[in-house]
């Protein structure tokens, strides 16, 4: 059987190289690594780790805690938090996260190796339930031919998938935490008027939002696409509001989906 993969995010290079060297010596795979919360929410749609290590104290936009809720939610990945603050408001956040633990800097070898082996038991043997993907199985998303783009309340990207990539017709790192208006625009084809914010909408509403003919979708590239637009709002396993996913399907020239 192949070693279980685990992701680590952490913006210290020194503790990643020795979470690192320490989870290899046990026998564990590293999937990657990256240094804040934003690229570990992508990186766990792309890579469906067996496990996430995470700071709780990141320097991008998003902090671990933050990042962590959002990758148990939309993908069902099992975390554990390291540390090296001892603020208890602070850390008694990281609980709405569910992780399986929280080890306190500076760490041992045996605190690393226990903990991981603890979290992948438990989380191996814990009953399943029958709640899917609340955005879809994260390998479908990840191989769909259609733009699927999640947001949070504020309307900045969090994640997306390759053929969102290509169809904003920017580079991964322009798009992640940007407003989505900053990065694409969704307009009236015909009389060129920008469309109502569908995120906001369905954010504040509650409620799914289409916007299908005449309609067109301009990046910032100036590249035009004639589109389907669908927009619902995602929850949370206790029924919450969670985010704001989009897909967006390109029409053909006849004018089919």
């Amino acid at each position: 059987m192949a070693p279980p993969r685990i992701l680590i995010v952490e913006d210290d290079p020194i503790i990643t190289h020795l979470l690192s060297s320490m989870l290899q010596k046990r026998g564990y795979g590293v999937a990657g690594s990256v240094t804040s919360g934003e690229e570990a929410v992508l990186k766990a749609g792309e890579l469906s780790p067996d496990l996430v290590i995470m700071d709780v104290t990141l320097s991008g936009t998003m902090d671990g805690i933050d990042a962590a809720h959002y990758i148990f939610q939309l993908f069902h990945c099992p975390l554990l938090f390291t540390t090296g603050i001892s603020d208890e408001k602070r850390l008694e956040l990281a609980k709405y996260s569910q992780p399986y633990g929280i080890i306190f800097k500076p760490f041992t070898p045996i605190e690393i190796s226990t903990n991981v082996d603890l979290a992948l038991y438990v989380h191996k043997t814990r009953p399943k339930g029958h709640a899917p993907y609340p955005a879809g199985d994260p390998k479908k998303l990840m191989e769909m031919l259609e733009s699927i783009v999640i947001m949070d309340k504020r309307g900045r990207i969090i994640f997306f998938n390759p053929t969102a990539s290509w169809c904003i017709d920017l580079p991964p790192k322009q798009i992640l935490m940007k407003h989505w208006r900053e990065v694409m625009m969704l307009i009236n084809d015909k009389t060129e008027e920008q469309l109502k914010d569908p995120v906001a909408e369905a954010a504040s509403h509650m409620s799914g939002v289409i916007y299908d003919a005449g309609t067109a979708l301009v990046t910032t590239t100036s590249k035009r696409r004639k589109v389907k637009v669908n927009v619902r709002p995602v929850l949370d396993s206790s029924g919450k509001f969670l985010a704001v996913l989009m897909s967006i399907k390109e029409k053909t020239q006849t004018g089919g989906v």
